[in-house]
């Protein structure tokens, strides 16, 4: 394991010669400056595309059989990946427990610093046991430098139980060894402001964790074409959604996808499911779920059935 009291040869640490300036410069040449540097995010996606999209089809299998997807991180990190968990039943109307972030230091660490927390190894360990991993789950570890203790004892931890487990740094190997199923590196270079890693490491787990989660919920069913079908409707703004897209999926009238929608549960999914073959809510929903959610599946088969 990497030394850590010594973290200034990691690429996390280091810092950045385009910016040895920084503080002379005016805000248009500050703006300038991280939009050039926050285009290197990007880029570092791409060459960890592969490794992405192994940790979306492996996750995907996992949830398919009961499993659950934790995020484990501290300070920045550990927030990214509460954040992402805390969207996913809104956009994709998930259970609370099938996506969950695991913070050091617990809900008090959103608001306030605890950074001190993350260097208790037996922390991260205590948390995989609380939670019951199981062989059907996925841990995914975020630590921009590679070294968080809390981190790597809950990988650790969660290796010994059979978990499918995902590693996310952003510096490379040769600096940081660490052993799990999957390793992403997400390589960025140092930061315009020297080891603050809630920049451009930030960045680039935020646009990983979108790919990650969304891609997993395109190969679980919860989308249809590029529509939010699983959209929880919870207030005015999603309500207005889910009527758009029954509209633009199905060509009714604004009224009559209102009453679709409330003759569904609002369940977008569901609607589109009475619409399409014309069966009643309770035979809709058991198509659906004989086919475990996937709506295009579920149409298709009730189609082939009808024809034949």
């Amino acid at each position: 394991m990497a030394n850590l009291q010594e973290r200034g040869h990691l690429l996390t640490e280091q810092v950045n010669p385009l910016s040895l300036n920084l503080d002379q410069l005016s805000a248009l040449e500050l703006v300038e400056l991280f939009n050039s540097e926050d285009q290197k995010a990007v880029a570092a996606v791409a060459a960890a595309k592969v490794e992405i999209a192994e940790a979306i089809e492996r996750t995907a299998d996992r949830l398919r059989q009961g499993g659950r997807l934790f995020y484990i991180g501290a300070g920045t990190s550990g927030r990214l990946g509460v954040l992402d968990a805390a969207e996913c039943p809104p956009t994709f109307c998930t259970p609370p427990e099938l996506v969950q972030g695991i913070i050091a230091g617990g809900a008090g660490a959103l608001v306030r610093s605890s950074e001190d927390l993350e260097d208790r190894a037996e922390d991260g360990d205590a948390a995989i046991a609380q939670r019951h991993i199981t062989q059907l789950d996925v841990v995914v570890g975020i630590t921009a430098g590679g070294t968080t203790p809390f981190v790597h004892g809950a990988i650790n931890a969660a290796r010994q139980r059979g978990a499918l487990t995902i590693f996310i740094a952003c510096v490379p190997v040769e600096q940081v060894d660490f052993t799990a199923d999957i390793d992403i590196r997400l390589l960025t270079g140092p930061e315009i402001l020297a080891g603050s890693t809630r920049l451009k490491a930030g960045t680039v787990t935020k646009l990983t964790l979108n790919i990650l989660s969304t891609g997993v919920m395109v190969k679980l069913g919860k989308v249809y074409g590029n529509r939010m079908v699983d959209v929880a409707v919870t207030n005015q703004k999603l309500r207005d959604r889910a009527l758009r897209i029954l509209q633009d999926l199905t060509g009714l009238s604004r009224e009559a996808a209102s009453y679709l929608l409330e003759r569904s549960g609002k369940w977008v999914k569901l609607a589109l499911v009475m619409h399409w073959t014309g069966l009643d809510k309770d035979a809709a929903n058991q198509l659906l779920s004989a086919h475990k959610g996937n709506l295009r599946e579920a149409v298709a088969s009730y189609k082939n059935q009808d024809n034949s």
